[in-house]
């Protein structure tokens, strides 16, 4: 365990640009909570190692063609949470990562420092990503509204932005017991129409992509 008894955050990075590795592994690695411990050109090849992974970034355009979607899913297993680590030159990629399950997108273009700061917040459960992860799904007419209520979408900006459903219940007037009402409904218009939210990282994510919340940085 590092100076100061924080936890080791074990990552992968699936890339087939050996100083973009190379880059990312060292200064990662400069940190006294951060270790890469396997790279790989695809996530087969990571995946070859076994090892067991807290964060995996992954280069979005891989020369074996393999699409997002496949990838998310193939590191599934791994129970790693996932950073889009891109170009962003191809919104439909961002989008497909986003609907695939990715926790963030960060560009290859960010500083060491961004970078950095993202891994450790998807570790932690939260949503990381640059503004063009939102303005790629902007752009996105495919999405299917869930057809929330104006109340479910209320709690839910709430809920999803990081308060408690005791507080939510407290601003709102209302119970707790009908805030989680309200959550479970929500998840169940997601689930309805294939955009399924089950955890509250999901629920930010929805509430991102239908402008329900703001995305800051």
């Amino acid at each position: 365990m590092p100076p100061g008894g924080r936890k080791i955050i074990r990552i992968g990075i699936v890339d087939d640009h050996p100083a973009v590795v190379i880059g990312a592994t060292a200064f990662l690695n400069a940190q006294p909570d951060l270790r890469v411990l396997t790279t790989g050109s695809t996530v087969n090849q990571l995946l070859r190692d076994s090892p067991s992974l807290d964060v995996v970034l992954l280069d979005l355009v891989l020369a074996d063609r393999s699409s997002p979607a496949e990838n998310i899913a193939a590191l599934s297993g791994t129970h790693a949470r996932i950073i889009a680590y891109t170009s962003g030159d191809r919104p439909q990629l961002i989008r497909d990562a986003a609907r695939a399950g990715a926790d963030g997108m960060i560009r290859k273009s960010e500083s060491p420092r961004v970078v950095i700061d993202a891994v450790r917040a998807v570790h932690n459960g939260e949503v990381s990503a640059t503004t063009d992860w939102a303005a790629a799904l902007d752009q996105d007419t495919h999405f299917v509204d869930a057809a929330l209520s104006t109340r479910e979408a209320e709690v839910l900006g709430l809920y999803a932005s990081g308060e408690t459903a005791e507080h939510v219940a407290l601003l709102l007037h209302i119970s707790r017991e009908t805030v989680l009402d309200h959550i479970r409904r929500v998840r169940a218009k997601y689930a309805a129409v294939e955009r399924t939210a089950t955890t509250k990282v999901d629920l930010l994510r929805r509430a991102v992509e239908d402008g329900i919340v703001e995305f800051g940085r």
